[in-house]
């Protein structure tokens, strides 16, 4: 029995296994011949230059997609900000300009682009993960915001930046909670949490989120007209945790994506987008509510 081959492990179990397999042998993947189960055409088409090395291979390729403008390369960005789900067009921050995304090669990790005049852009930098500041991250963020002292030389540069910074996030930064602060234009929830964690709370807000915005790696931007007292009878008690939506077109770029059902590629890169653990860490810390000058405790 194939099954058996696997050693016991849980993700090749039958159960789980089964709609793979029925899948890979639909497409052609694989070949059946009675008991038998052996390399299909479509994967011969598909993955059998040199020899399968990519079904060999970790990696074959950075995780970074190289940014083009009629041919000329630009830069590269983090895959981040191309499969995140956005609403309207999808804009970069490269070489100093904002960029409108023109179509995506997710095939040989490319972006090509168009100028635009004005800015909206964004920009990230890789890092280990691909997916953004991690939660420990942000919250080491939020430690030397609060006075904690990097164990590293500064410049005068770097410490006069680093004094104009805790100036400026003084009010939206804690030890112990999460800040929603209210202004004339915005309601944004400072958690500190980094990218993954906003990503997951933002899906699971629904529409208590702005659906029109991207999740930053400290906060999420909240519905406009969002006050203390909606907050207190909606943010309390979320229904559940929901993976991050993503754009279907990035599976493409996901590994061996043919090798899975769409739905199933869909929900795999979901999955990596998201962060339930620390999600719930969030979401169980107090958080106080500015409205204006003066903050009010609400949970």
């Amino acid at each position: 029995m194939w099954a058996e081959w696997w050693n016991g492990h849980h993700l090749f179990e039958t159960d789980n296994a089964r709609p793979l397999l029925t899948h890979l042998l639909s497409a052609g993947y694989l070949s059946q011949d009675g008991h038998s189960i052996f390399i299909g055409g479509k994967a011969e088409e598909t993955f059998g230059q040199r020899h399968f090395m990519d079904l060999m291979a970790s990696f074959t390729a950075p995780p970074e997609f190289t940014v083009l403008q009629v041919g000329k390369e630009i830069g590269r960005c983090d895959p981040m900000l191309l499969t995140r789900a956005t609403h309207g067009p999808r804009l970069l921050l490269l070489a100093g300009r904002s960029w409108q995304v023109d179509w995506i090669d997710w095939k040989r990790r490319r972006c090509h682009v168009v100028p635009i005049e004005g800015s909206g852009g964004v920009a990230r930098w890789s890092t280990s993960s691909s997916f953004g500041i991690s939660f420990e991250f942000a919250r080491a963020v939020r430690d030397v915001v609060l006075g904690q002292d990097p164990p590293v030389r500064l410049t005068r540069r770097a410490t006069d930046a680093l004094a104009a910074a805790r100036i400026e996030l003084a009010e939206v930064a804690y030890r112990d909670h999460t800040a929603i602060v209210r202004s004339p234009d915005e309601v944004l929830w400072w958690t500190w949490a980094g990218t993954r964690v906003n990503a997951t709370l933002k899906a699971s807000l629904g529409t208590l989120a702005d659906p029109c915005s991207r999740p930053d790696d400290l906060y999420i931007r909240l519905r406009g007209d969002l006050d203390a007292t909606t907050w207190r009878e909606a943010g309390r008690s979320l229904p559940y945790l929901v993976d991050p939506d993503v754009d279907p077109q990035a599976v493409r770029g996901l590994k061996f994506n043919a090798a899975l059902p769409q739905d199933l590629a869909t929900a795999t890169l979901a999955a990596r987008l998201a962060d339930h653990p620390n999600t719930r860490k969030v979401l169980k810390e107090p958080r106080l509510f500015h409205h204006g000058l003066r903050p009010s405790a609400n949970r």
